[in-house]
């Protein structure tokens, strides 16, 4: 079951972890690039900060961005800021989500995402939290899947796991932690293959961040996924 509560403090605190680890940067480090193919630093950054904004539109009843179109062209358009501006719209776009979030609101209806894809409003501060712990992660300044809060870790594991489920392009899977959670995922047909490794190296693998390398199949080969 989802805690909006709990996930918004984590949001607090992964976005704490975020700003104090960009302080330590430069303009010329935001212009490097990130892990993510084609993007710089500046890119994620800019992208964290609008998709704040845009989850306020998700939680107020607006659609999520204008369009595909002008979702690219903003992050283009904020990707060259130096960093203090980058830091202070991170901060301030946060603080903009947090006020929403914690308004008085029913937390179980429906809210419509990117592409007409429908969440729990409950959900999206977990949402939230998922966006600045993974690019904290992608824009490769030190911070690591392993450093992940293994609470975060679990509950990105059982999101990802669920959002492959029944898709017919991945074969029944059991992922499997080497601490012992498990997670079903893929189709429902068939004798479902087991993928065990680390929580962290599982997570690496089901977000498109790692290869598998570490993990384990019985020798069978590891499954491509789809793209996120």
């Amino acid at each position: 079951m989802s805690d909006h509560v709990h996930d918004l403090n984590a949001v607090r605190e992964a976005t704490d972890r975020l700003l104090s680890a960009l302080a330590g940067l430069d303009n010329a480090a935001l212009a490097g690039p990130s892990r993510l193919p084609g993007w710089t630093r500046g890119h994620v950054l800019a992208h964290l900060s609008r998709n704040a904004d845009a989850l306020v539109n998700v939680l107020e009843g607006r659609p999520m961005y204008a369009s595909s179109e002008e979702r690219d062209a903003d992050i283009e358009r904020d990707t060259p800021r130096p960093l203090d501006a980058q830091i202070a719209d991170l901060r301030e776009s946060t603080e903009g989500f947090v006020r929403t979030a914690t308004a008085p609101a029913d937390w179980s209806r429906t809210v419509i995402m990117r592409n007409g894809v429908t969440e729990k409003a409950a959900r999206i501060p977990f949402r939230r939290l998922m966006e600045v712990e993974l690019h904290h992660v992608d824009l490769g300044i030190g911070y690591e899947l392993e450093d992940l809060p293994d609470a975060f870790t679990a509950g990105e594991i059982e999101f990802l796991a669920d959002r492959f489920l029944d898709n017919p392009a991945v074969p029944a899977i059991v992922v499997a932690a080497t601490d012992g959670r498990r997670w079903r995922t893929g189709r429902a047909d068939g004798d479902p293959l087991t993928v065990t490794g680390p929580a962290p190296a599982l997570l690496g693998w089901l977000a498109g961040r790692r290869d598998g390398t570490g993990l384990e199949t019985g020798g069978a080969p590891l499954p491509v996924l789809p793209a996120l």
